[in-house]
């Protein structure tokens, strides 16, 4: 595979993932207090701390996966943040038999997303990012 192309692939597995955090963060924060009462649902401690790191997560480590910067500790981060986000908001094994199908989706869902940070941390930004930038 051509070089120029495995920078175009890597440039798209960062634009694509990114898309599943950053509009998220940006719709936490915009709909602050019912992110804060989601959270709270699930029984999880100090709400409002926890909307502020996943807003901090989503849209700061978005934005960083986007342009390429520290790539491989954000992928990991991101990784992180999704599997405990899919045990905590995606219990499918919990929910209710009429929900348990779109819950256990969602939960496959964010696991094959994990896989694809898992492969950028694993293989880096690629060469249009600013983490090769600064190689250069």
């Amino acid at each position: 595979m051509s070089q120029s192309l495995q920078n175009a692939l890597s440039l798209a597995a960062r634009l694509l993932i990114s898309v599943l955090f950053v509009p998220a963060g940006f719709a936490k924060l915009t709909g602050f207090g019912g992110t804060v009462g989601y959270i709270a649902s699930v029984g999880l401690p100090l709400p409002e701390l926890g909307a502020v790191l996943a807003i901090i997560v989503e849209i700061g480590v978005g934005i960083a996966l986007i342009v390429g910067f520290q790539t491989r500790l954000a992928a990991l981060v991101l990784a992180v943040f999704t599997l405990a986000a899919s045990i905590f908001f995606h219990a499918y094994w919990a929910a209710p038999a009429q929900q348990a199908m779109v819950v256990e989706l969602l939960f496959f869902k964010n696991i094959a997303v994990i896989g694809g940070l898992l492969g950028l941390a694993a293989f880096g930004a690629g060469g249009w990012s600013v983490d090769a930038r600064k190689q250069a």
